[in-house]
């Protein structure tokens, strides 16, 4: 990075931050961007690549105290922004900028039209500025570029009941181990991102981030939806009818008592509150979804009932809502 390259680039308006932020705000910008216009995140996007360049540049700058110091003073003796006048009646000339100071203190006076700028070669721009603050001839150029470390992933497959209670795990991570806790209710297939826990930066840039793949092992019994949890409940044709209390599995072994009201049809959900899964946000509820099930092989004696009972509602068309709105 070259002298020139101090004036002409705003590092401020790069990292999108005002000229007095603080350390924690230059950081945390730089941190944001980097992760948006990372190579890795926008492979072959050269547009990317050079906001990515421009931006670690910036924060290697104004995150060093001293060539923020440094950087700050061009900038305000420039004027924010090149300023070079070659002879009399330059485009700085007399404007009491840049210039002008460089002019003073060389001895070209007058506005600085007796002082020349060369950004190339021995002696030049580079060397007087690297003088101006104590870096000799070679003092005025930037430290190497902060870079941010890679995203680095990892895959876990997990029983039912961990992924629903949470588990730390330990994974092969770029050929070592690293010991992860995976919180309560993580889905198949989600994808868990630890900020920070991946490979390291260099020149000072932060570390890159691990994801987690999960794979969930399904249960015989129970889904996860959301926080919730969800079972199928299977219910005699008598129980439906007439309405029953029944018990219901919970995933931590125990059984809790559910009301079935009279007349409860195929796929009414039974909700049982706060026994489904417990997270950091709360916990879900058990919901059970009812299903009347038909007896397969039927003695005389229940043959003869259910016949009895095909008699006395025969009039009864359950049907017909079915047909009214097919017709719509």
């Amino acid at each position: 990075m070259t002298a020139q390259d101090w004036i002409e680039k705003d590092f401020y308006a790069a990292l999108g931050v005002s000229k007095d932020a603080d350390q924690s705000t230059i950081k945390k910008a730089y941190r944001k961007l980097a992760r948006k216009y990372h190579p890795d995140q926008n492979p072959g996007d050269a547009v990317a690549e050079a906001k990515f360049k421009d931006i670690s540049e910036a924060y290697t700058v104004l995150s060093d105290a001293k060539e923020r110091k440094q950087y700050d003073a061009v900038r305000q003796m420039a004027g924010g922004g090149p300023r070079f006048a070659a002879g009399p009646g330059g485009a700085g000339a007399g404007a009491g900028g840049f210039e002008d100071f460089l002019g003073g203190m060389f001895g070209g006076g007058g506005g600085g039209g007796n002082v020349r700028f060369s950004t190339s070669g021995g002696g030049g721009f580079e060397d007087i500025l690297g003088g101006m603050f104590g870096g000799g001839g070679n003092g005025f150029r930037g430290a190497p570029m902060a870079r941010p470390g890679r995203d680095l992933s990892a895959r876990t497959r997990l029983p039912f009941r961990q992924a629903v209670e949470g588990s730390t795990v330990t994974l092969g991570v770029d050929g070592k181990p690293v010991k992860v806790r995976i919180p309560a209710g993580v889905h198949d297939g989600q994808k868990i991102r630890l900020r920070g826990k991946g490979g390291p930066g260099s020149n000072g840039g932060p570390a890159g981030d691990l994801i987690i793949s999960v794979d969930v092992e399904p249960h015989p019994v129970f889904t996860m939806d959301g926080r919730n949890l969800r079972l199928t409940v299977p219910v005699t044709f008598a129980e439906a009818a007439l309405g029953a209390t029944i018990e219901l599995p919970t995933l931590d072994g125990k059984m809790v008592k559910v009301k079935i009201a009279p007349g409860t049809p195929s796929g009414r959900v039974l909700r049982v509150k706060g026994r489904g899964i417990a997270t950091s946000k709360g916990a879900g509820d058990l919901l059970g979804t009812v299903q009347i099930v038909v007896p397969q092989n039927m003695d005389e004696a229940t043959r003869t009932a259910v016949q009895q009972f095909a008699a006395a509602t025969a009039d009864t068309d359950v049907r017909e809502e079915l047909r009214r709105e097919a017709a719509l």
